[in-house]
């Protein structure tokens, strides 16, 4: 567990096959003001890491921000039963197993609402994302809207395929195949959303973790939407 702020954490957890290629995953932690946990796209549960987290608070919300980041997820509901789960609707759809208590939509619930603000990135026939913002920390919280892989992540042969769906660092991206599917005035909408955050630190479930400056990094990354 890595701590990246006050009451803001990372932790890397299991590499997981996605189409024949490695992909890391990550969740990511925040501790409101009243000392619940909330955790955004939950890695494998093992008992050390529920130690650790028992450690920092409760695990009260657990968050699935897009239809692909849900692979733990009933675990974690099953360990931890007082907490709150969400999902978008498409996830919510995906997974009748696990019980959701609430659908991410363009504005956060009244639980974390004075902490984490969030938008819906939607306007693609493959998949919305829900996207977050921890106001203290000036941390943008994403899944896969941005992948920032580093070069050596991937062998000789996956490696200019990433390079061409645009996915490795420095200059990470949405995926090409995702990138193709948006009508581009409903993502630009919810760009300019992200945009006005002014975030400081970029953080993706995939990849290097970006210190940003007056929007650089977003302004090339989603330069496909000019």
């Amino acid at each position: 567990m890595q701590r990246l702020a006050d009451d803001l954490w990372i932790v890397d957890g299991d590499t997981v096959t996605f189409h024949g290629f490695p992909y890391s995953t990550r969740m990511t932690v925040v501790r409101l003001d009243n000392g619940q946990l909330w955790l955004h796209s939950p890695i494998r549960l093992t008992t050390s890491l529920q130690a650790q987290l028992n450690a920092l608070g409760p695990v009260a919300h657990l968050v699935a921000p897009n239809h692909l980041h849900h692979l733990f997820l009933a675990d974690w509901a099953e360990a931890c039963p007082d907490a709150r789960v969400y999902g978008t609707r498409q996830v919510i759809d995906k997974r009748p197993d696990v019980h959701f208590d609430e659908t991410l939509g363009e504005h956060p619930p009244q639980a974390w609402a004075r902490q984490i603000d969030q938008v819906l990135f939607d306007g693609s026939r493959l998949m919305s994302e829900a996207v977050f913002f921890h106001r203290a920390s000036r941390t943008l919280i994403v899944a896969d809207l941005i992948e920032n892989f580093p070069e050596g992540h991937f062998n000789w042969w996956q490696r200019p395929v990433a390079r061409l769906a645009g996915i490795l660092a420095p200059h990470g991206k949405t995926p090409l195949d995702w990138r193709l599917s948006f009508n581009k005035h409903k993502a630009q909408a919810a760009l300019a959303h992200i945009k006005a955050w002014a975030p400081t630190r970029i953080v993706m479930a995939h990849g290097e973790v970006v210190a940003e400056k007056d929007n650089q990094f977003l302004n090339e990354s989603f330069d496909w939407l000019q």
